[in-house]
């Protein structure tokens, strides 16, 4: 039994092992982890090239519905960010307040995750930990600060590719697990508040921007995934806790001489235009019903046959995964980046040459991110088909019993810290996270949300994560150190995350 599992692992050891033990980054060490499935699954658990074919040809639909979200979500981040509005909004936010506890509440937490929402991409801690450094922050601060505060917002930011991961790698439908994946990701947003407030030596008079922030986070969020936009839910959040913080840093100063303002409300403006056109778009779309069916034209699905493995593993004839072009959220993300562009241009805040670097550098940035998620998601296809998943899922169930949804966070994580991405975690274990819950009867919303949930604060934690925050501000000597506190404030939350899954089982959660 331990030979046939450690065979059915042995595509994902060997992705832990070139990315942990040999430094390969994901990109370079995915496609050798599909090359691995490929050789267990035929020589291994005898698929053959019928069943390779039909897992690969639908990795291909699965792949395609998450990359075009990654690819348009990069595209309008880069349009805005072009026209200076990354910047203007960097300005903006530290002169609110010289409270250095609001400071870190606005800028590590609301801010950053306002940043992972519309962008993701390593961009939050990025842009925040230069303007933390600036304000006399202590470096490690500067880099961990951000990095917890911006950790809750990771499943449903980057305009939502890793809860799209989720669902396609799944298979279970977005509204069945958008309530349980939002409500655990709640929990985390007031955790990682505190977090930030602890770690840069706020005060605990503080709390209460805490408690309102967080709940403007969590709530704007909740309401948003349950609705069926959660492409936005993340960038929401983060703008919803922008305002309240906003409100929050001017009350403070009822009585007293506010700080000078850095940027016009024009600026502003300019600077948000993309996003406010996101979200009229996606509203239209979502609500106006002759827009939706008119856009609802084209879908891009196949058909599979039926197809067996020599040991008797049979993948039932089905519908692919069913792309609709026009509605889909790369589709509204798209819409709204070229809209955004001509209208910032018209507008004078484009400089010229914008629109081929914006172009360029959409090519370049997605490009790793882009050939990671390919490759797992052809590893975990395969290995489903194969019967590897359900060996795998089998052996987890033996071992865990009914403490299972304590250990699902903490696969995300792994998942997460080997490869830098929640997306990928998602690619990588929704499979098997599922098969496992099924096996031992448990709900599947829950796991899967703890699953996506740890992939989250795991995403942070990721090495390659921390050399990118530590290099933004010149503090690479002291990468261990930041990686050794991210990981005190980070292991508690996932022991939470799965206690809080656990409960809700025995509740009777499904």
């Amino acid at each position: 039994m331990l030979t046939i599992w450690l065979l059915a692992a042995l595509p994902i050891l060997l992705l832990v092992f070139l990315i942990l033990g040999r430094g390969w980054s994901a990109a370079r060490a995915s496609p050798a982890g599909w090359f691995a499935a490929v050789v267990v699954a035929w020589l291994g658990f005898g698929a053959g090239l019928d069943v390779l074919a039909v897992a690969l040809a639908k990795a291909v639909f699965l792949a395609l519905d998450v990359l075009l979200i990654v690819w348009a979500a990069y595209f309008l981040y880069r349009v805005v960010d072009e026209a200076g509005g990354v910047a203007t909004l960097a300005a903006a936010v530290p002169s609110l307040t010289p409270d250095r506890g609001l400071q870190a509440l606005l800028i590590a937490w609301a801010f950053a995750s306002f940043l992972q929402g519309v962008g993701g991409f390593g961009v939050p801690v990025v842009v925040t930990a230069p303007i933390l450094l600036g304000l006399g922050f202590d470096p490690l601060v500067a880099v961990v600060a951000p990095s917890l505060g911006h950790a809750w917002s990771v499943t449903f930011g980057s305009l939502g590719s890793s809860f799209q991961a989720l669902i396609a790698a799944g298979g279970v439908p977005g509204p069945v697990l958008a309530a349980q994946s939002a409500a655990l990701l709640g929990l985390a947003c007031f955790a990682c508040g505190w977090m930030v407030l602890h770690v840069s030596g706020g005060r605990r008079g503080h709390l209460g921007a805490v408690a309102v922030m967080g709940l403007a986070m969590a709530g704007v969020e909740y309401a948003l995934a349950v609705g069926g936009v959660w492409h936005i839910a993340g960038f929401g959040g983060g703008l919803a806790g922008l305002a309240v913080g906003f409100v929050v840093a001017r009350l403070s100063f009822r009585g007293s001489t506010a700080p000078p303002r850095s940027v016009s409300s024009r600026q502003i403006g300019l600077a948000l235009l993309g996003y406010f056109l996101l979200i009229l778009i996606t509203l239209a779309v979502q609500f106006f019903a002759p827009l939706r069916q008119l856009l609802s034209a084209v879908v891009v699905q196949s058909s599979f046959p039926p197809v067996a493995t020599t040991q008797g593993v049979l993948t039932p004839a089905e519908l692919g995964k069913g792309l609709v072009l026009f509605r889909h959220a790369g589709a509204i993300l798209t819409y709204a980046a070229v809209l955004a562009y001509l209208l910032l241009r018209r507008a004078g805040a484009m400089p010229l040459g914008a629109a081929r670097r914006i172009l360029g550098d959409t090519a370049r940035g997605v490009f790793g991110s882009s050939l990671a998620i390919a490759s797992m998601t052809a590893m975990v296809t395969i290995m489903a088909h194969a019967g590897m998943t359900e060996v795998l899922a089998r052996g987890l169930a033996q071992i865990s019993g009914a403490a299972f949804p304590l250990m699902a966070p903490w696969i995300g994580a792994l998942g997460a810290f080997v490869s830098g991405s929640n997306t990928s975690s998602n690619l990588l274990f929704a499979m098997l996270q599922r098969r496992t819950a099924e096996v031992l009867g448990l709900g599947l919303a829950w796991i899967l949300a703890a699953q996506t949930a740890g992939g989250a604060i795991g995403s942070v934690l990721s090495p390659t994560k921390v050399s990118i925050g530590a290099a933004s501000i010149a503090a690479t000597d002291q990468e261990s150190r930041i990686l050794r506190t991210l990981l005190r404030y980070a292991a508690p939350l996932l022991l939470a995350l799965g206690v809080v899954a656990g409960m809700a089982l025995l509740a009777g959660g499904v």
